[in-house]
């Protein structure tokens, strides 16, 4: 029998490792068997930024980017040393206090996602947070990952003192009895959503225009294609400068770096292609720290040109604020 040189290796890293291996059963400290509660804290000027964890969720790869075939796709997740039999989709949350306000850019799933999301609000509380604190909740758009947060599955509102801020677009088209009678069978059920969501407060939501800053420090910015009122969040603060880019990319691994390609979840697939390059040239250009929603956690750091597409460098981790 012949030894390859990676089996010869692999057996004598066991080898020499075998003495120090402790079984669990013999551990006077049993395996944890979960993770720590997730929250990471970064400044963009006087801006404190806390970004919130809400787990992860897993979809079928078949049919998920529109225009590539599954084995390019699948590449694209081996280089990134991602599974490449399924989607892997993070799902990170920003809140933002200005000095003045706290603010909620989105809020998660709620109780309403996957068996392995809906962290947020034990991971929202670890990082100090008091719903009951919240001053105003900014919404990129209505996708069922980011209000469903707003309101349990049992009709309880989460952030009844916050006031709740809205794209007018998003809202326009979602709230329309005319739209939802002509949707495709398969987008009506978060037609339905967000009525389950907005409807009981709906006298009450407060709609923005992009390119306006409803808060002091967040400017809204103009990112439709993901949905027809998708919204990207500047941060500002003195010189300092920051973008939320909500869903402008899915899984960065993918959509930074193959900007052209279109998730099945873009609803008008040209105008998100064109808003993602816009969007990843400026943060390019500028130099400009990015968040991304559905980046692995921490879920933020820079872009930078890499031949026809780009690549996330993420931010280093720091110790202080």
């Amino acid at each position: 029998m012949t030894l390859s040189r990676r089996t010869a290796i692999g057996s004598a890293l066991v080898a020499a490792f075998a003495p120090y291996v402790t079984r669990s059963a013999d551990a006077a400290q049993p395996p944890a068997g979960q993770q720590a509660p997730a929250f990471y804290r970064f400044k963009v000027g006087s801006l404190e930024v806390t970004a919130i964890n809400d787990g992860v969720a897993y979809r079928p790869l078949d049919g998920f980017i529109k225009n590539a075939p599954d084995q390019d796709v699948k590449n694209a997740l081996a280089a990134a040393f991602l599974p490449t039999d399924k989607m892997t989709i993070p799902f990170t949350t920003l809140v933002v206090n200005t000095g003045a306000k706290l603010v909620l850019l989105d809020t998660g799933n709620g109780n309403s996602g996957a068996p392995t999301s809906g962290t947020w609000m034990t991971n929202f509380k670890a990082a100090g947070f008091d719903p009951a604190n919240v001053d105003a909740i900014m919404i990129s758009h209505f996708h069922g990952d980011h209000i469903n947060g707003l309101r349990l599955k049992d009709g309880t509102e989460v952030f009844p003192k916050a006031e709740l801020m809205v794209p007018s677009v998003e809202w326009a088209y979602w709230m329309s009895d005319e739209k939802m009678a002509a949707a495709p069978e398969g987008l009506k059920p978060n037609f339905a959503n967000v009525r389950r969501v907005f409807g009981p407060r709906a006298k009450d939501v407060t709609m923005f225009e992009w390119d306006k800053e409803p808060v002091t420090g967040i400017t809204t910015i103009s990112a439709p294609g993901h949905t027809p009122g998708h919204t990207a969040f500047a941060l500002a603060s003195g010189n300092a400068k920051a973008i939320a880019m909500s869903d402008t990319t899915n899984n960065p691994a993918l959509f930074v770096r193959n900007p052209e390609w279109s998730a099945v979840f873009d609803m008008d697939a040209a105008q998100a292609v064109t808003t993602r390059k816009r969007l990843l040239d400026m943060a390019a250009a500028d130099k400009l720290q990015v968040s991304f929603y559905h980046a692995a956690f921490p879920a933020t750091g820079f872009i930078a040109k890499d031949g026809a597409g780009f690549q996330m460098v993420p931010m280093s981790w720091q110790p202080s604020i």
